[in-house]
């Protein structure tokens, strides 16, 4: 009897606990809201950014905000050209898992949009010695798809090559960094070494291919028909037609692959890696813009969970922007060793177009809005 009455009254304190945590999600659900009205209050020095006060690529909106002031250690940005990643896509459609890690329950907490920026600075702060007005510059800040933005001069900025435009270095941080990093640190790619790129054709692939061949590697290209040709512009070795052969059934072993589509199974990686090889998965700063991404991350931390039984590893990792990799960026593409690549260039009212054209998931490069 003793045991009954404590198993009701534990089931009753549980329904409680359940029931008080519904409430609290559901009261914080609807009190969630934004900094919209403030934003888009009649500004008194205005100018134009791209919003995002709901979620959906329906909602993301062209609006008059007010033109920022650099602080003492920022710089402020006449932005000439932004892109989109996979990330800002994430955000900007309230995925569940974004919304309770912290993005807005009901509404997008963060309404700015775009990540990667390229432009020339405006004005700077007291204390900003590494940069002057009219210095040509990219990088990556949040709010980038606007004619203005401000950034601290010692962070995710870097002076933009002469060779390349702004468009191209519009398109440069994010996608440039994953690839950097994927293959540098998580790979730990060496000269010589074979290197199939599994996605080669989009945005951080493209880079990919370049990086890879940077390092003095034997690169091979994984994409479809109609990138052969670019992908081998770019200098991959050899380019497998994913369209008419799977690269998993080949008879060559590779020390690294960096796949960012996620398409094949554990043991098919496996086969075609060498016998310490690794497997760098691409994660978010590779996976496209669609909902259906998610099962992609989950697929790579299963893989990546299975390799600590195996001698080969797989690894998934999230890129950090940093001003070393942006610099290292910078110096590549000054050296002609790695040039972005645009697919399409959108206007900051096409905005919404531009979103819609890259979840189609056929982009060769990056898609970029100028700035006019």
């Amino acid at each position: 009897m003793k045991f009954k009455r404590i198993l009701k009254w534990s089931i009753r304190v549980i329904l409680v606990a359940l029931t008080l945590s519904i409430l609290a999600v559901f009261i914080a659900y609807w009190r969630s809201t934004n900094d919209c009205e403030r934003l888009t209050a009649t500004p008194s020095n205005p100018m134009r950014a791209i919003l995002s006060c709901e979620y959906g690529v329906g909602n993301l909106k062209l609006q008059e905000i007010e033109k920022p002031i650099p602080a003492d250690n920022e710089v402020l940005v006449r932005v000439r050209a932004a892109s989109i990643n996979p990330v800002d896509g994430h955000l900007m459609r309230g995925n569940i898992l974004m919304r309770l890690l912290g993005g807005g329950l009901r509404k997008p907490k963060n309404t700015r949009f775009g990540t990667d920026f390229a432009g020339d600075v405006e004005a700077i702060g007291k204390n900003v010695t590494n940069f002057k007005s009219g210095d040509e510059v990219f990088g990556a800040k949040n709010g980038a798809v606007a004619e203005y933005i401000c950034v601290k001069a010692d962070r995710a900025v870097v002076a933009k090559p002469t060779n390349i435009t702004f468009e191209q270095g519009g398109s440069v941080a994010v996608a440039g960094v994953t690839a950097l990093q994927g293959l540098r640190d998580k790979g730990h790619i060496q000269a010589g070494q074979k290197v199939l790129i599994n996605g080669a054709s989009g945005g951080v692939g493209t880079f990919a291919v370049q990086i890879a061949k940077a390092f003095g590697a034997d690169v091979t290209a994984v994409c479809s028909t109609r990138n052969v040709d670019l992908v081998r512009s770019i200098g991959a070795d050899h380019v497998i037609d994913y369209t008419k052969e799977d690269f998993t059934k080949g008879e060559q072993r590779y020390d690294l692959i960096f796949d960012l589509v996620g398409n094949h199974s554990f043991s098919d990686r496996r086969r075609i890696l060498t016998r310490s090889g690794i497997c760098v998965l691409g994660g978010i700063g590779g996976a496209g813009i669609h909902p259906g991404s998610w099962g992609l991350i989950a697929g790579n931390f299963g893989a990546a969970f299975l390799s600590s039984f195996t001698s080969q590893k797989f690894v998934t990792y999230i890129a950090k922007l940093t001003k070393d990799d942006l610099t290292a960026l910078r110096d590549l593409m000054q050296t002609g060793k790695v040039t972005p690549v645009i697919d399409h260039t959108y206007k900051l009212g096409e905005t919404q177009a531009a979103v819609r054209y890259m979840e189609e998931g056929h982009a060769r490069g990056k898609v970029v809005i100028a700035i006019e």
